[in-house]
């Protein structure tokens, strides 16, 4: 074996996750339709390689552009380097071609999942992570804790326990 290997994890996790979001296009092309209540908000780099989209859409949207797989969606192929799909924008048609590569976020906002990905090809400029958002704390600040007590409620099955029942007062 040699010493001089080096896994590069990053970059083999976003491909992970890449592949996550083609299986996940890939049964909902297999279906026809998102199944329940799953919709995508897809965004991606116009600019990148491969990215097909109308002029009047590209003129638009110079950088990034995000879509949303809901209700209105039709011909979604996927394919192991890209998803196509039609769309319309102002009663206009748009038939779309995004490679995975290109995608720079994904989320499924009825599961509260959502994943961010480093450009494939990044260079210098486009390297850096997005940042997150700074998360404040209720301790921190002086604003009243808010009752998590509603928001339990709606998770049907889901158990979620505040860390804050564990912490010593």
């Amino acid at each position: 074996m040699s010493d001089s290997v080096e896994f590069d994890y990053d970059y083999l996790m976003q491909k992970a996750l890449r592949f996550l979001m083609r299986d996940v296009l890939g049964m909902v092309a297999e279906l026809k339709d998102s199944p329940g209540e799953h919709h995508f908000y897809i965004e991606f780099l116009t600019t990148a390689p491969d990215v097909e989209m109308p002029d009047h859409l590209r003129k638009d949207y110079q950088e990034r552009m995000t879509i949303v797989l809901q209700h209105q969606f039709e011909n979604l192929i996927v394919t192991d380097d890209y998803f196509a799909v039609t769309l319309w924008f102002k009663n206009k048609e748009a038939n779309l071609k995004i490679p995975f590569d290109a995608v720079t976020s994904f989320a499924d906002p009825s599961a509260q999942f959502g994943l961010r990905f480093e450009p494939a090809e990044a260079d210098e400029k486009s390297a850096v992570p997005a940042e997150k958002p700074a998360r404040t704390d209720s301790a921190e600040t002086d604003e009243p804790k808010k009752d998590d007590t509603a928001a339990d409620e709606k998770n049907d099955g889901a158990d979620v326990v505040s860390l804050d029942s564990f912490r010593k007062k």
